[in-house]
């Protein structure tokens, strides 16, 4: 029925020669100006938009005002709240537009929002941070200050992640691509007569800490490869090697629950906790503890 009347409406005006300003505002910021030109089909006498160009705007102008939500999460024994995001509410400002373009003079909007929820909310959090499923500890130097730094990174970004039933965690795409810009330092140590490190050097133990933690809460594991040499924080074949043009680490919730992880570093430790709630029931599996005892390191240009 509305097509029929917008077809009538259409038929029964002139065509559109007005070059008067259609405003958007986010509050009180102009966030742009567009006229009706700007979205007429060229060579045509009849009011038509040339929908395509049109979208294209909409889509632009959504990713210029998105925010992102924010997920809650655990700082010390305080759960923080979510914060939910903003998005385009592109049904409405396509009503207003077409007002603005089939009529006459300017218009002045505010940019019609709608919420996005984040992924975790706090009552989720509450319930899953129970039980714990699996945890371990890995240990390291603290003096070697740039791997030390690279370690404590990694685990920020792991810490307070949740894993949904049925979902997969990667750790390339969570950690994110390991690069100066972001913070990581060049971590160039030989550990018994291996130089192992380079930029982001030292991300192999977070995600072979997170492997034996997840792999005692009985979780699936998918993409896993070892070290090509032996490494020394955890026991042999207990590693998780990670790269971001190679291996990935991954793992599958097999459980009708949340997983919590909570990942943290304590002076030369690195512990990962596996949570979830009181009521999952799962299938642990034996995992070897990792030795305390940490290798002598020798620096890149021979120091220890």
């Amino acid at each position: 029925m509305s097509q029929y009347w917008l077809l009538s409406f259409l038929l029964m005006i002139s065509p559109i020669n007005d070059d008067s300003i259609f405003t958007i505002k986010k509050e009180e910021k102009v966030i742009t100006q567009i006229q009706r030109e700007d979205f007429a089909i060229p060579q045509s006498n009849l009011p038509f938009i040339e929908m395509k160009k049109f979208e294209s705007f909409m889509e632009d102008l959504d990713k210029k005002t998105f925010i992102a939500p924010k997920d809650a999460y655990i700082k010390g024994n305080t759960i923080i709240p979510e914060i939910e995001g903003k998005r385009l509410y592109r049904k409405e400002f396509k009503n207003q537009f077409f007002r603005y373009y089939f009529s006459k003079g300017v218009s002045t909007i505010q940019l019609p929002l709608i919420s996005v929820p984040a992924r975790v909310d706090r009552d989720l959090i509450s319930q899953i941070n129970v039980k714990t499923i699996g945890q371990y500890v890995t240990y390291f130097n603290s003096n070697n200050k740039n791997r030390s730094h690279n370690i404590s990174l990694a685990t920020e970004a792991i810490n307070n992640y949740v894993i949904f039933p049925g979902e997969t965690f990667s750790f390339n795409d969570v950690v994110g691509k390991r690069t100066k810009g972001k913070g990581y330092l060049r971590a160039p140590v030989i550990v018994r007569g291996e130089l192992s490190e380079d930029i982001g050097g030292g991300i192999c133990q977070v995600s072979s800490t997170l492997f034996n933690a997840v792999d005692r809460a009985g979780v699936e594991i998918g993409e896993r490869f070892s070290h090509s040499k032996r490494v020394p924080y955890v026991p042999k074949g207990r590693d998780a090697t990670v790269s971001w043009y190679g291996p990935d680490f991954t793992f599958t919730n097999p459980y009708e629950f949340p997983l919590l992880i909570s990942a943290h570093i304590y002076g030369g430790q690195m512990i990962v906790v596996i949570k979830s709630s009181d009521e999952i029931e799962t299938s642990p599996r034996h995992v070897p503890n990792a030795s305390k005892i940490l290798p002598k390191e020798i620096s890149a240009n021979g120091d220890t």
